[in-house]
């Protein structure tokens, strides 16, 4: 009986232990660091191969030459933009750690768990730095999200020309690179509607899947600004309960200060009555 009432103890306690550590886990700054690394993966995952098929495609049906010298070209811009990829891929996995180690910080479950804090003065300014900061990252992923609907609208308008080739019988459409400021006015790179490259061009595997992979970087694009929205409303909240704690703990100085001078004022009115009457 008392090995059973042992056992039955020591998983009570596990159960308690459970508990307090899934309660001191930060939920809305989990769910955010999730969707965060997933919209950031498929965007920098998605963008890179989608960058490496259109210099195939550049390559092989438009027949657009690497510059041999160091200038700025389509190709060059291609590989600055593969390295950005780089470095948000990298820079974002550090920033979604930081933001969740901030939410366990300052999270009132976490005030529960191992008692009560002190919210210093640099507590506070760091939680005003993350909110600033976000709110940067959030206006910066909206400019990514808008610059990445570009070329989905350009490999869109390609793709629909090639589904409907048999509607243009006759029509004379050409897609000219120089159009979009991929290659010099001087070089005329054009591919029109009827001919072999613009058909070996429409049953590749590299338009269709490059295309595709340009729209899964936008979807990974919007999630990265739906995760920077999501993190500034945990953050605006942390920050409000920081604020609160703040005055709470003055309040709670301010009453221990005025309850110890009653205390000292009590007893020496005591001490001065019992003196009187001795």
């Amino acid at each position: 009986g008392s090995l059973r009432g042992g056992a039955e103890e020591r998983k009570l306690r596990c159960l308690e232990c459970c508990i307090k550590c899934l309660g001191g886990i930060p939920y809305p700054s989990l769910i955010a660091t999730i969707l965060l690394y997933a919209g950031v993966a498929l965007f920098c995952g998605c963008g890179h191969e989608a960058l490496s098929g259109t210099v195939t495609i550049l390559q092989n049906y438009f027949e657009v030459v690497r510059s041999p010298v160091d200038a700025l070209d389509v190709f060059t811009m291609i590989d600055i933009i593969k390295y950005v990829i780089y470095g948000i891929a990298s820079a974002f996995f550090v920033y979604g750690i930081l933001l969740m180690v901030e939410g366990f910080f300052t999270s009132g479950a976490i005030k529960d768990l191992y008692g009560d804090f002190k919210i210093t003065t640099c507590g506070r300014c760091v939680s005003a730095w993350f909110i600033m900061l976000t709110y940067i990252f959030m206006l910066a992923w909206l400019g990514v999200t808008a610059f990445t609907s570009l070329p989905v609208f350009i490999y869109f308008n390609i793709w629909n020309i090639c589904q409907n080739t048999t509607v243009l019988e006759g029509a004379t459409l050409c897609l000219d690179p120089r159009q979009y400021g991929i290659v010099p006015i001087a070089e005329a790179k054009t591919v029109c509607a009827g001919s072999e490259k613009f058909y070996r061009m429409c049953e590749s595997n590299e338009l269709d899947m490059t295309f595709h992979l340009f729209i899964c970087a936008l979807a990974g694009a919007g999630a990265a600004v739906i995760a920077m929205i999501h993190y500034l409303m945990v953050l605006s909240a942390n920050w409000a309960y920081v604020k609160d704690a703040c005055r709470m703990q003055k309040y709670e100085d301010i009453k221990s200060k005025e309850e110890q001078e009653l205390h000292d004022i009590h007893s020496t009115r005591s001490k001065e009555r019992l003196n009187a009457y001795t």
